[in-house]
């Protein structure tokens, strides 16, 4: 996949297409690029290829295959630098513990409110 030509750049990896689709066209309308990835596997190939060029990382915590807690340790290995907002319909505690001290950026209530996403992705990219 080539990276869009953008000055910001998200890495959506959740395994609900319409999530996916949702978040980029959001995102999308605020001028941020997307990459989506389908699962935890896809998504550190994709993070991989173009950490570089990553501001940012929406990862899903419940997916099937790589859970996002592995992915995330999978990213850190690859970045440990790397921003990464979790997102769950867990509660927030609850879906949080196992980052507490790991460098989680932030957390992302799901359902998506379009405001508080775009907020949230914004503060932790520094817009």
């Amino acid at each position: 996949m080539t990276v869009p030509d953008v000055s910001q750049l998200v890495l959506i990896i959740d395994d609900e297409e319409a999530v996916r689709e949702a978040v980029s066209d959001i995102l999308g309308f605020t001028g941020i690029g997307v990459l989506t990835a389908v699962d935890g596997v896809s998504g550190i190939d994709l993070f991989r290829a173009n950490h570089h060029d990553i501001d940012l990382v929406l990862l899903d915590l419940s997916m099937p295959g790589l859970n996002g807690a592995d992915t995330f340790q999978e990213l850190r290995k690859i970045d440990p630098t790397v921003k990464v907002i979790l997102s769950s319909g867990f509660d927030e505690a609850e879906a949080t513990r196992p980052f507490v001290g790991q460098g989680l950026a932030g957390f992302l209530q799901k359902p998506y409110n379009m405001k508080d996403l775009v907020v949230k992705v914004s503060e932790y990219m520094g817009r």
